[in-house]
């Protein structure tokens, strides 16, 4: 097939403020609303499980249904960023994640609830792939992992806003009404993106589109699975971050409640610690990388030592270490983020025409386990008998984490185990 491409502004030709304001501000908004939406339900499921009526599996299954929708369209996702590019793409995807909290506002009961989570989770899911696409765009190489760090940063502060300041707000208004705010927001976001950010310096325009295109899509996205370092490197990371994103979207909160014994004042500010740990993790991280690399450090070795700090945080979550659980859980954020340096390793590591296609492949990974983690957190913890007033069994709760330290145990060893020869490049 012939393609034409364009003469392209080289990343970073623009001033930095510049690209800032264009490209990384508005994506970053949206990867705001992403993880304002993904860990909402954190703070508000004592409210839904009383007017929805919802077992501990129910609204496990019901809040992973963002992550599961999320996941089965990270494969196309990644082809269709490379082919149009994160902008429209983005834009077009908000629209979906508004009428999903449009529906969610409105939904009476547990199916409904799960159709707009799901769609909510459709709709988001281009956020941080588009983000990341788009710095690779526009910012050169050596940057990456910073400006990573910066659209990262955003996704932590919209966790933030789902802490404390959503605690103060729903003793004001039903969680129905911050709802609807949400689906204007996700709108006023798509349209910023649509609007504010430029075409891509570096796209490639099809003059002749046919089913080969997708062809070789396809064959490109074979080269990104095929590669032993991809599997080695994933199965670690998306276990670690199944268990992380299940904890700070839901089962955290329940954790300090009926673990560590927190009122729902005590659990916002706890989650917002939390929070402000994952916050300082993506930022200072990815300058720490940045700085490692400049000394031979590969960025790979901060993110090992991050993933094993963190398993040691949940081992102490697992025994019912209460005496300081806002410390706790100020650690997990911090140590639970270094994975996110995962995707800078993948990027250095492959061509960057495939930056989409190694960025989303790894981005289900994720999700499926986040999915799956979130559900079978539920299902454990109903099966042992509840205390009373709404409250989940400290057993349960202590047996779920178990068994996912366990789990990602073995992702950890399974890429520290030594090879006897090196792992061919991709």
């Amino acid at each position: 097939m012939d393609y034409q491409t364009p003469t392209p502004e080289p990343p970073g030709a623009k001033p930095v403020f510049v690209l800032v304001l264009t490209v990384l501000m508005p994506f970053g908004i949206g990867y705001y609303m992403s993880y304002l939406f993904r860990t909402v339900n954190a703070i508000i499921s004592p409210q839904l499980v009383s007017d929805v009526g919802l077992t501990p599996s129910a609204l496990g299954f019901m809040t992973a249904a963002y992550f599961i929708t999320f996941a089965a369209v990270q494969l196309p996702l990644g082809i269709v960023l490379d082919k149009f590019g994160p902008r429209k793409v983005q834009a077009a995807l908000l629209m979906v994640a508004a009428a999903g909290a449009a529906l969610f506002a409105f939904g009476a009961d547990a199916v409904t609830l799960i159709v707009g989570r799901g769609l909510i989770g459709l709709g988001v899911s281009a956020c941080l792939m588009a983000s990341l696409k788009a710095n690779v765009l526009w910012f050169p190489k050596e940057k990456i992992p910073l400006v990573n760090g910066v659209i990262f940063a955003f996704g932590t502060i919209g966790a933030l806003s789902t802490t404390v300041p959503l605690e103060l707000l729903i003793q004001t208004v039903d969680w129905r009404t911050v709802f609807c705010w949400l689906t204007g927001a996700s709108i006023v976001s798509g349209l910023l993106i649509l609007f504010m950010v430029p075409e891509r310096p570096q796209a490639i325009v099809e003059t002749a589109p046919d089913q080969s295109a997708f062809s070789m899509q396809l064959a490109d996205l074979k080269l990104v699975y095929a590669s032993p370092y991809f599997w080695r490197l994933a199965f670690m990371v998306f276990l670690h971050n199944g268990v992380f994103l299940s904890y700070q979207a839901l089962w955290a909160a329940p954790w300090l409640r009926d673990v560590a014994g927190l009122d729902r004042s005590g659990v916002a500010d706890a989650m917002f610690m939390f929070n402000i740990g994952m916050f300082v993790g993506v930022l200072s991280i990815g300058l720490v990388a940045q700085r490692l690399q400049k000394l031979g450090v590969p960025t790979i070795v901060p993110a090992v030592a991050g993933i094993g700090l963190s398993l040691v945080v949940q081992v102490m979550f697992a025994a019912a270490w209460t005496d300081y659980p806002a410390v706790l859980c100020l650690l997990f954020g911090y140590f639970g983020s270094t994975s996110t340096l995962a995707y800078a390793v993948l990027n250095q590591k492959f061509p960057q025409k495939l930056t989409g296609r190694v960025n989303t492949a790894q981005n289900m990974l994720t999700f499926i386990a986040a999915f799956t983690t979130q559900w079978l957190v539920g299902i454990i913890i109903g099966l042992y008998p509840s205390p009373g007033d709404g409250l989940y069994s400290t057993d349960g709760h202590q047996m779920a984490l178990t068994v996912l330290i366990i789990i990602e145990l073995a992702g950890f060893i399974y890429f520290l185990w030594p090879r006897n020869t090196p792992d061919p490049p991709p």
